[in-house]
């Protein structure tokens, strides 16, 4: 005769999910969207606008938006996977009819209260229905030709309609991420050597395409390439971003100059300031100490989820994480490889430091996902 409970491993109901939340995790973001607010604070001169009030009323926005998220049952969330995905792609095909232009990139809606990019939504969208389909296929199917190609599209499809707004770096994490997720599924390795392949054989021909009648990239983009591979070749026109972002993170030294003692970003020498190049502030003003501190605290985040991930029987909410944590290291990885000089500029923003509403409230309920994921795993389960 057994004595257990019964309920036992059943995952926690009403209040008992708070008991249940990865605190850790939340903590974290809290720390890291701190970072944020002060170094907004600081690009702006010691004020709380333009960026730093409305990054915090974002924030509030999206941390309430997380935890109802993470309260919801992960079987919800399972359940309109589809549906979110098809909302997604249409909102793809809006943006590039009608979607608003901006420094010639045409990736937004106006909501009036805000605006949507639905290329960041995607990235989310995307790992949702890529862990569904996983749930969905039997294990022995994972690795057979058919059943490969399908996540291919679901992955390229959205990558490219983003890929055209034009926006090169949300389509590569899109890419990235997607790949994680079959990864994570057990796709034979054979699969990504080919893939690798193709993308060397993609390499050379966006560089043998340039200047001719189907170049494959916009000029500007080319631009950005050169000077990666040589800085010095306009150091005031196309170069004047990384050499800025150069000067900003070596002039911190070990401990930075102080808060708001940037030279860099207060007298206006660095541009993008409040979004890509945030990162440079936060060199220059805390150095090495502070960098490193940022950095940490990334990987703790990552480190919560994986284990999250790692000990969660549900195949789907398992992926899901995972893939949600590869997301998140992929931001962070190309947004801090980009100012250092060691990738083109893409324009990908540091996650929960960057001003932008569309990324903060749509990382925030990712990482509501994470949530709801840990939350309802059976409580047999660490």
């Amino acid at each position: 005769m057994s004595f257990m409970d019964p309920n036992a491993n059943l995952p926690p109901t009403g209040l008992k999910k708070i008991l249940y939340v990865n605190w850790p995790l939340v903590l974290l973001i809290f720390a890291v969207s701190g970072f944020g607010f002060l170094m907004l604070y600081s690009v702006a001169g010691g004020s709380f606008t333009p960026w730093a009030r409305p990054q915090m009323e974002r924030f509030a926005i999206g941390i309430v938006i997380m935890f109802i998220v993470g309260f919801t049952p992960i079987s919800f969330w399972r359940s309109i996977t589809a549906l979110t995905y098809g909302v997604g792609m249409l909102l793809l095909v809006f943006v590039l009819i009608a979607g608003d232009i901006n420094k010639g990139a045409q990736r937004w809606i106006d909501l009036g209260f805000i605006n949507l990019q639905p290329s960041e939504v995607m990235k989310i969208a995307v790992v949702m229905v890529l862990a569904l389909y996983y749930d969905w296929l039997p294990p022995e199917k994972v690795s057979r030709p058919v059943w490969v190609f399908i996540p291919l599209v679901l992955i390229l499809s959205p990558a490219a309609f983003v890929f055209f707004q034009p926006d090169l770096g949300t389509a590569i994490l899109i890419i990235l991420s997607g790949g994680v997720v079959m990864f994570l599924a057990g796709v034979s390795l054979w699969y990504f050597s080919a893939a690798l392949s193709a993308v060397a054989a993609i390499v050379l021909a966006i560089f043998q395409s340039r200047g001719t009648g189907w170049q494959l990239l916009n000029d500007y983009q080319y631009r950005r390439i050169d000077t990666f591979l040589d800085p010095s070749l306009d150091p005031l026109g196309a170069s004047y971003h990384i050499t800025q972002a150069s000067i900003a993170l070596g002039s911190g030294g070990v401990s930075g100059r102080g808060f708001m003692q940037g030279t860099q970003s207060r007298l206006g020498f660095l541009p993008e300031k409040q979004t890509d190049f945030i990162f440079t502030t936060l060199a220059e003003e805390f150095g090495y100490v502070g960098t490193t501190l940022l950095l940490v605290m990334y990987v703790l985040i990552m480190v919560f989820c994986i284990s999250s991930a790692l000990n969660n029987r549900n195949r789907y909410a398992a992926l899901l994480t995972g893939g949600i944590a590869a997301t998140f290291f992929f931001f962070f990885a190309v947004n801090m490889a980009m100012v250092m000089g060691l990738v083109p500029v893409v324009g990908v923003p540091l996650p929960l430091v960057s001003y932008g509403g569309s990324a903060m409230l749509v990382l925030l309920g990712a990482f509501g996902l994470v949530q709801s994921a840990h939350i309802h795993r059976p409580q047999g389960v660490l």
